[in-house]
């Protein structure tokens, strides 16, 4: 941070300079420095800040579906959201977590490879003593997971597991699954030492217990799907999937609507009197209507289709012919294969 001097120290400044205690070189070399940038060879950057700013926004759409499941499911107030997204070796990460702690080993299909999903112990007991029936009340336990735990906790994460899941929809069809669990960091090596990983660290609070959970994802795993992971693609896919979500409901609401089907024999005019002295066995010849001509089905109040009559069975019914007029397909689905009325 640049240092602002006060009028004093600068009137000082110029008088040793003028009385040449100071020489003028000492200060104009120190501003003419270039700022070098330290590269760590050791640790390549493998994500751009695009990349990284995109997995930001993908976690934090999963910190508010975990919100909202592990409220629901420890009938507590829990509190999820993203602290930071950064890159870093995998041996740096397995040294900054506790030991023991809750480790999920995740399969991350359809991509290669695992991922890590740490849960600080603070929380993991938290959690447990809620769902056995407690407050929920912070413990200074140090110790790994009993059985019964282990299976307890295995429920939780695959719950997450699904909010992760939901949150890569747009951008790949994730199918994350649990792999196993375990409590010392060294026994989960899913990549070696010095590969690039990046962490997205998930600041937990359940009721008046925080805490950590780390996601670990190494950069093989994501790497087939890198070029997705930037903000136009993002964004582009979220409308897409709206879009489509609207579409499907509006076909779903449509394929329920009732439309009125008339097979119409033919047709004539006949005066209103004729009309009320009508009895039984009574003929009306039909106005240029050959017996062997097509009937015409109408949908709604609209000629459709040419068809034939006939009988299934002791049932009358028509086959559906030619059409009269084109109509959507997305309307009528396979109303022009041949169908039985």
């Amino acid at each position: 941070m640049t240092e602002i001097l006060s009028q004093d120290e600068i009137d000082a400044l110029l008088n040793a300079i003028s009385s040449g205690e100071v020489s003028e070189d000492e200060y104009s070399s120190v501003g003419e420095q270039k700022k070098v940038k330290i590269y760590d060879f050791k640790r390549p950057d493998k994500f751009s800040k695009d990349q990284i700013r995109t997995l930001q926004m993908m976690h934090e759409t999963f910190a508010r579906l975990a919100t909202t499941g592990l409220s629901a499911q420890l009938r507590a107030l829990v509190v999820v959201h993203v602290a930071s997204v950064d890159q870093l070796t995998y041996e740096e990460f397995i040294r900054s977590i506790p030991n023991p702690t809750t480790l999920a080993v995740i399969n991350m299909d359809p991509l290669r490879g695992s991922a890590i999903l740490e849960i600080d112990p603070s929380i993991s007991f938290t959690i447990i003593d809620r769902l056995f029936g407690g407050k929920g009340e912070s413990s200074k336990v140090n110790r790994e997971l009993s059985d019964i735990e282990l299976s307890v906790m295995e429920g939780i994460i695959v719950r997450i597991l699904g909010n992760l899941r939901e949150s890569w929809s747009t951008v790949i069809d994730l199918r994350p699954r649990l792999g196993n669990i375990e409590t010392n960091p060294q026994f989960a090596q899913v990549v070696p030492p010095n590969d690039m990983v990046v962490l997205i660290t998930l600041e937990t609070k359940v009721g008046e217990v925080e805490g950590m959970t780390n996601l670990c994802i190494p950069y093989i795993t994501i790497e087939p799907i890198i070029n997705k992971l930037s903000a136009q693609y993002w964004y582009s896919s979220i409308r897409k999937g709206e879009v489509d979500e609207n579409r499907a409901v509006i076909q779903e609401r449509l394929d329920q609507v009732k439309i009125p089907l008339i097979s119409e024999v033919g047709s004539v005019d006949i005066s209103l009197n004729d009309l009320m002295n009508l009895q039984l066995g009574d003929v009306i010849k039909l106005e240029n209507t050959p017996i062997k001509s097509d009937l015409t089905v109408k949908v709604g109040d609209r000629s459709k289709f040419k068809a034939t009559p006939g009988k299934v069975g002791n049932r009358l019914a028509i086959q559906i012919g030619d059409s009269i007029e084109d109509i959507p397909d997305e309307l009528l689905g396979s109303t022009r294969s041949e169908q039985e009325y």
